[in-house]
């Protein structure tokens, strides 16, 4: 829904200052979105996905060359241009998405669990390009069920039966929950969940 994909069916939301029932079309020309399974096409090359996202995302044939070099450079790819995307080792493919992602520099990016399966190592060095891109002014809305990477967010929001039950900065949750770490809040959370059969 927050994409534009879906019509709620009740409530109020806007992303980007739009609202998402009348204005889905003007959401998703202000955002960015990466899906848990990575949004590439495996049998693209590097320069061929980044090509193709870019153009969805409206970039002029300019703007195409001169990002996706800078891209590329950035990430240490630029003599992986022509290998298949399929050949990329995860971590690669995790960063080429998410960069590819704001590629058209959105308001916001949502990131539907983007370190899944991948190495501590890579994880972290995702997360620094998820704050280089808050530092340029992208909002990055990440949903993720490690509860570490959780603590690296300005704001939380744990939802139980399909409802916030907790919502604040990492230090204001611990604080109300009397805890040490962020899982903690959410164990905590976890255990007055309603599970139906």
């Amino acid at each position: 829904m927050l994409c534009g994909l879906s019509k709620p069916t009740g409530g109020k939301a806007s992303v980007a200052g739009f609202d998402i029932a009348r204005q889905s079309e003007k959401v998703k020309q202000h955002i960015g979105y990466m899906s848990q399974k990575f949004s590439l096409y495996e049998d693209l090359k590097v320069k061929e996905n980044i090509r193709l996202y870019a153009g969805i995302y409206g970039l002029s044939e300019k703007q195409i060359k001169e990002k996706g070099e800078r891209l590329m450079h950035r990430l240490n790819i630029y003599d992986e241009q022509n290998t298949l995307v399929k050949q990329l080792p995860l971590g690669w493919k995790q960063k080429l998405a998410f960069s590819i992602a704001i590629i058209h520099t959105p308001d916001i990016v949502f990131l539907d669990e983007p370190t899944g399966g991948v190495d501590p190592l890579a994880r972290r060095q995702f997360w620094e390009l998820i704050y280089e891109a808050t530092e340029r002014g992208i909002t990055a809305f990440v949903t993720t069920h490690y509860m570490d990477e959780a603590g690296y967010c300005d704001r939380i929001s744990m939802m139980v039966d399909g409802k916030i039950s907790a919502l604040g900065t990492p230090k204001e949750l611990k604080e109300n929950f009397n805890a040490n770490s962020i899982d903690e809040v959410f164990r905590t959370l976890a255990r007055g969940a309603q599970r139906g059969e």
